[in-house]
């Protein structure tokens, strides 16, 4: 579930939701740009669903969000913004400690404005929110143009969704589950995913797929 923090008045301040999995963090992330004259922070959410959800109630100006979060990872809330709620303004940061062009491609192709590393210093994270904001894009310029001369992600999204969830130790059956598919399809799947890479299982799989920035 979101949590208001506060209101915020939309002709002075940048009003943003932030999603972080990590309490410390995400208390320390909150603090850090409510401490902002023009910053207002208008749901902290601890999973991708709950910051989908909080965006789709407060309509802010800003999504920060982690990559690996619960429930959707913050690029599927970032893809699912885009392709589903177009009609939104909400520009996306991904704020990840992953500095893997198979990230970044994979977020500048799911709509994301800006993508930051949780290394770098704090006041990077209030600047990137107000150039986003006013319809700039922050990327670190080393990584951008290593992602784009990186090895393309040959997963499809339905095999990235089986092997990261068989990645996270669930069975075929468990994943059929969820997912609404048969126990053979999710197989299928993951036999597909297994020989793209060049894998000899479906954990062998994850952990290439991960390293990569596939999943």
């Amino acid at each position: 579930m979101t949590a208001a923090t506060g209101e915020a008045s939309p002709s002075k301040k940048i009003c943003v939701v932030l999603a972080e999995d990590q309490a410390m963090v995400l208390g320390a992330l909150a603090a850090l740009l409510e401490m902002e004259p023009d910053i207002a922070v208008v749901a902290r959410c601890a999973t991708g669903r709950a910051a989908l959800d909080a965006v789709l109630q407060h309509a802010p100006d800003v999504l920060v969000t982690d990559i690996e979060m619960p429930l959707m990872t913050g690029l599927e809330v970032a893809a699912t913004l885009r392709t589903q709620h177009a009609e939104r303004t909400t520009r996306t940061i991904i704020l990840t400690t992953f500095a893997r062009p198979g990230y970044l491609r994979r977020a500048l192709d799911a709509g994301a404005r800006g993508y930051l590393l949780k290394d770098h210093p704090a006041a990077e994270l209030a600047d990137a929110v107000r150039r986003v904001h006013r319809g700039l894009r922050v990327v670190d310029p080393a990584l951008a143009t290593e992602a784009w001369s990186a090895e393309l992600d040959p997963l499809t999204d339905r095999e990235r969704q089986i092997l990261q969830r068989a990645g996270d130790g669930r069975s075929s059956t468990e994943i059929a589950q969820e997912l609404h598919l048969s126990e053979g399809t999710v197989r299928n799947y993951l036999s597909e995913a297994i020989a793209k890479l060049g894998a000899s299982n479906r954990v062998d799989a994850a952990r290439i797929a991960r390293t990569k920035g596939w999943l």
